[in-house]
């Protein structure tokens, strides 16, 4: 079979496969990115190859390996070449294309080729900066930035830019618009006050760091995009097959698409490709983007694995094809995430982005499993589920009972002796820092103390959950149930209850 590099020098051969033009490989280099992950592969980069191909941007993307993990090789041999295969369900359609990504010039390793790197930054053609270093990659770390290279993402930030300001001598014209795309809040501000902070303990001067603080647009961000990378191998062989060339860098991704910075006119002008790439949107404000996600799309998933989990689903798309499950995930996000996001929301924006939402929790083409969503439950539910709860209160003084059974599970599938939880006969390893706490809390009292202790452990929740009215009451009766009947007999008995089925 042929190698990608080798079906494009062919002509690219009659198949399902959207081939680069020529012209795309003559842009210039607009991009300094740090990362070499899926998930930029599958989402900024894929989306500035597709406003490349309406000559919409024009520009490529310089990659920098930052770690000494993984293997770049496989760019060199393919010429910088990948394949996205997109995979999913719209409005609930199926969704296929198969897209040969030309954004990428280059890749330099920061080990090895750090001078090159400072070549780009002095770039008259350089505009952006992206990365994607993983949350921990956005630390400040106490170093001379003069190193070849600096050991952290911000110190090796800073040097680029410090190289910039020297080589167009503080012209506030060059500077650079950065979009970190790390899953932190305010990825952006973070970032920004780190560099600044090193930029003061390195002594780079005033004159640098007036610059620093004037030219340059740090964005906060978000983004969405189910990434999984290269499928298992039967699943890779068959795309192989399918396309007619092997591609070691072939990357899966869902249809659905966010990518969402934070900026002004300035930053639309740079980042141009937002006109053309699906899914890209630029906003001075970008929290209702922020709460959507967090409230409705991930808040569903850590009010529902443990419940889906006790019904015996192993994936997120295997509980949308039980009837129960499907109307519990439904009506949980709708009726009751919802109305208590803690953030004005337009209910039709809401609804919609719900049905978004759903489409891709069906998606036939990715193994979303649920004991990988359970890993730190507890502090995801923190985070994401008490606001909203407490929110829910506010608004409608009532029992959000979805969410109550949601939450039972959870203490369902926390009761574990030594880590290790049992559901239908099988073990589970839990894999969150607070299983412990459970073990002690299930061992020493019945169901009946145990749910109103639990609420009332506000070094958990952040507030005293037990004093919600009627909470503790609701969030026991179901979880007595979960324990004498089972999760299909709780379930079915749920959704029976006229109380709870009105409006559903």
């Amino acid at each position: 079979m042929d190698t990608l590099t080798k079906s494009l020098a062919l002509n690219a051969p009659a198949g399902p496969v959207a081939w680069p033009a020529p012209a795309l490989f003559e842009l210039p280099e607009k991009v300094l990115q740090f990362g070499t992950g899926v998930l930029l592969r599958g989402l900024p980069d894929f989306q500035i190859d597709q406003a490349n191909r309406q000559g919409v941007f024009n520009g490529r993307i310089v990659v920098v390996k930052s770690t000494d993990g993984g293997d770049a090789s496989a760019f060199e041999r393919q010429n910088n070449l990948y394949t996205v295969c997109v995979r999913g369900v719209d409005d609930g359609r199926p969704v296929e294309g198969n897209v040969v990504c030309a954004s990428i010039s280059r890749v330099l390793s920061a080990k090895s080729q750090w001078a090159e790197v400072l070549q780009v930054a002095a770039s008259p053609d350089l505009q952006v900066v992206m990365s994607n270093t993983t949350e921990v990659g956005i630390q400040l770390v106490t170093e001379d930035i003069q190193l070849m290279p600096p050991a952290s993402f911000p110190g090796k930030l800073l040097a680029v830019l410090h190289a910039r300001f020297k080589a167009f001598d503080g012209d506030v014209s060059k500077g650079l618009v950065i979009v970190p795309t790390e899953l932190i809040p305010d990825n952006g501000r973070k970032l920004e006050g780190i560099v600044l902070e090193l930029a003061h303990r390195n002594e780079l001067g005033p004159e640098f760091i007036d610059w620093l603080e004037t030219a340059n647009h740090f964005c906060n961000t978000l983004v969405d995009r189910i990434v999984p990378g290269r499928p298992e191998p039967d699943a890779y062989a068959a795309l192989q097959a399918e396309l007619g060339y092997q591609d070691e860098l072939l990357t899966m991704a869902e249809a659905y698409a966010l990518w969402a910075i934070e900026g002004d006119e300035h930053v639309r002008e740079v980042l141009s490709f937002h006109a053309a790439a699906q899914g890209v949107i630029i906003r001075p404000d970008i929290t209702l983007f922020r709460e959507l996600k967090l409230r409705l799309l991930n808040g569903t998933h850590t009010l529902s694995y443990a419940l889906a989990h006790l019904m015996g689903c192993v994936t997120v798309r295997e509980s949308l094809e039980n009837e129960h499950m499907a109307r519990f995930i439904h009506n949980l996000m709708l009726a009751d995430l919802l109305p208590g996001i803690p953030f004005s929301v337009d209910e039709k924006v809401g609804q919609r982005f719900g049905m978004q939402v759903l489409d891709r929790f069906r998606n036939p083409y990715l193994e979303h499993r649920w004991l990988a969503i359970a890993v730190q439950g507890t502090a995801k539910m923190q985070l994401r589920n008490v606001p909203t709860l407490l929110h829910y209160y506010q608004q409608h003084q009532a029992v959000p009972h979805y969410v109550a059974l949601g939450f039972a599970a959870y203490l369902r599938f926390m009761r574990n002796v030594g880590g290790q939880g049992e559901a239908n006969g099988q073990p589970y390893q839990i894999q969150d820092d607070r299983a412990g706490y459970f073990a002690d809390l299930w061992a020493h009292h019945t169901p009946a103390e145990l749910v109103p202790a639990a609420l009332h452990n506000a070094a958990l929740w952040g507030q005293d959950l037990s004093r919600l009215p009627g909470f503790a009451a609701s969030v026991t009766h179901y979880l007595q149930q979960l324990l004498g009947e089972g999760a299909s007999a709780t379930l079915a008995a749920f959704f029976a209850r006229k109380t709870v089925a009105v409006g559903t």
